[in-house]
């Protein structure tokens, strides 16, 4: 299991992020608005955000943040997360990793 799996295990909801990311914000907004909580690692702020970065571009993501887990799972980044809520597909996905109850 590679470094972000094992930071994103057993949380309902994960963001990499990184505080100067404009997009990033946008999507610890529309994920919290929903009342979840998501646990956000800082990639900017952690003494190993660069090698968490590396790891997340080995995995596909590009750009590597904001990268979203839900459920264990990687979802994407912004434009994945956008779709599925566009699709109306986020909140049923946030459920059923029960980060949220309504």
């Amino acid at each position: 299991m590679n470094s972000v799996d094992s930071l994103a295990a057993g949380r309902p909801v994960v963001i990499f992020s990184k505080g100067s990311c404009c997009m990033c914000h946008t999507i610890k907004t529309l994920i919290s608005s929903f009342g979840a909580n998501p646990m956000v690692y800082e990639l900017d702020e952690l003494p190993n955000g660069q090698q968490l970065e590396r790891a997340l571009t080995a995995l596909g993501q590009r750009p590597s943040v904001p990268a979203v887990y839900i459920g264990e799972e990687l979802v994407g980044g912004a434009n994945e997360v956008m779709s599925l809520h566009l699709k109306g597909k986020l909140v049923p996905l946030l459920k059923k990793a029960k980060a949220i109850w309504v």
